[in-house]
């Protein structure tokens, strides 16, 4: 009998509550019994004595058969003076607390409902509250991560837009502005690669005399490249020509609007503001300042020149207009034939630079005794030379930024689709800095929620086990004090 007494009894706690009634501590009708008790309980509530210990009972949790066994005892503390001769209670608030603990006594309800309620913290309340808890963690995780990737992309998004610009030419701040502006400077850089043009000269010579060596070409080699040597960056109407025009009429630049009006306004001058004219008289009607016939005053008037324009002319002789007026780098025909050469000579340096890195033998060196002056006196060290300055100048010609230039110059409408390009850039850098700072108030809404959570998570675990250490040792008194372990209870 004394090992028996000593061997516990392990229950498994959510079974708890089918053990107790198979072995008839409570009763299947517990629930109807609790109806009725917590009725009680709540009337009893609405009276009540100043005390911190009771304020904290009833503060939001479930007032259990324990609760009230505690209440009691206050009670006789601050009921005292209500207690008769007999030694009874003639306080209601007494009264109405030991009818409680009595009704729980019956059928021992109240074991019955303190270990549902043990069975629901550990199976219910505590996964949910751990669950809510675990979420708020992760979310602020969660928050975070996509917090540096917003502002990771949004700063990528930000640097291809500076490195979009810097293609351009641009900083960036007013794009449009600054492409106009850049439009505006292109033909000064032009004149520049025209002026720069003119120490082509012993290139084009030395491709010249090396095509009539080799080749016995004898036919003009680069017109458009000799052209730029000698007159410069001139107009196109002077290359198609041979002549200089007299007067030049550049066409008119369409400049995109860099900002949209605030409104459709029309212009309507003075018109309604100004007095109306003394000249205007019903019988001589107005006067235009138009005179048909001379004035005998004004005498002998000179007749009127008029020049007749030629048919199929587009302008008078020596007038440069429309393309013609643009200079020959501006012009896109004759750019483009520029380049061409340009790339050609640059071929033929490369191509004989590479050439003379192989003539070492003597057949080689034999076979170019006959050539003229200017091909023998060249060295790898002057071919080299050559070679670098004309890829300088077919680089400033060629640039992404110079590219994008010309289309514009081409069509100024180019300078909205580029800005629209950009501005997206910089749009969606902004919304995902929107983003981010979304995020970042998502995860300060997660920080709190898991402040508020861990501490109901600490008292639902306090609780817990207490309840289950006061179910242990209700238990283990009817079995002769037995030690009891309620299993699995993990909060």
């Amino acid at each position: 009998m004394e090992n028996i007494q000593n061997v516990p009894i392990d229950i498994q706690t959510s079974k708890l509550l089918d053990w107790l009634i198979d072995r008839r501590h409570c009763t299947l009708k517990w629930q109807n019994a609790v109806l009725e008790i917590r009725e009680k309980i709540n009337a009893a509530m609405q009276d009540m004595p100043e005390n911190e210990e009771i304020k904290q009972f009833l503060s939001g949790s479930y007032i259990h058969y324990f609760h009230c066994l505690r209440i009691v005892e206050i009670l006789k503390g601050t009921e005292e003076s209500s207690k008769n001769i007999f030694g009874k209670y003639s306080s209601q608030r007494m009264k109405d607390w030991q009818e409680v603990v009595r009704l729980y006594q019956a059928d021992n309800i109240y074991l019955a409902e303190v270990a549902s309620l043990l069975i629901r913290n550990v199976s219910y309340e505590g996964p949910a509250l751990r669950k809510q808890l675990a979420k708020a963690k992760q979310l602020q995780q969660d928050m975070s991560r996509r917090e540096v990737e917003c502002q990771s992309s949004a700063a990528n998004l930000q640097e291809h837009y500076y490195a979009a610009c810097k293609q351009y030419g641009i900083k960036g701040d007013n794009v449009p502005r600054e492409l106009q502006a850049l439009v505006k400077d292109l033909p000064d850089v032009l004149d520049r690669v025209g002026r720069d043009a003119a120490r082509l000269e012993e290139k084009i010579q030395l491709y010249t005399a090396f095509t009539n060596f080799v080749c016995e070409w004898s036919e003009p080699v680069f017109p458009m490249l000799t052209f730029v040597q000698k007159r410069g960056n001139a107009t196109f109407y002077e290359w198609r020509t041979g002549k200089v025009p007299t007067m030049v009429e550049r066409p008119l630049v369409e400049e995109t609007p860099v900002e949209a009006p605030a409104e459709d306004t029309i212009d309507w001058g003075d018109f309604g503001t100004q007095e109306p004219s003394s000249e205007i008289t019903e019988e001589d009607g107005i006067d235009w300042g138009i005179s048909v016939e001379p004035s005998p005053e004004d005498g002998d008037v000179a007749p009127v020149e008029i020049e007749v324009v030629q048919a199929g002319t587009d302008c008078p002789e020596g007038v440069a207009k429309g393309n013609d007026a643009l200079s020959v780098l501006e012009n896109a025909q004759s750019r483009g034939q520029f380049v061409d050469e340009l790339m050609e000579l640059e071929a033929f340096l490369r191509q004989r630079l590479a050439e003379m890195g192989q003539e070492s033998d003597v057949v080689a060196m034999s076979q170019f005794q006959s050539a003229p002056r200017v091909i023998q006196i060249q060295s790898s060290e002057r071919i080299g030379g050559m070679l670098s300055e004309v890829q300088d100048l077919l680089g400033r010609l060629t640039s992404l930024q110079m590219q994008h230039l010309f289309m514009i110059l081409a069509s100024p409408r180019y300078v909205e689709r580029v800005t629209e390009v950009l501005r997206q850039k910089m749009k969606q850098a902004d919304i995902l800095e929107l983003k981010a700072i979304n995020m970042v108030e998502k995860r300060r809404e997660a920080l709190e929620e898991q402040s508020r959570l861990e501490p109901r998570v600490d008292l639902l675990a306090e609780r817990t086990q207490e309840l289950k250490k006061m179910i242990e040792t209700d238990i283990s008194k009817r079995y002769n004090n037995r030690p009891v372990n309620l299993m699995g209870v993990v909060i």
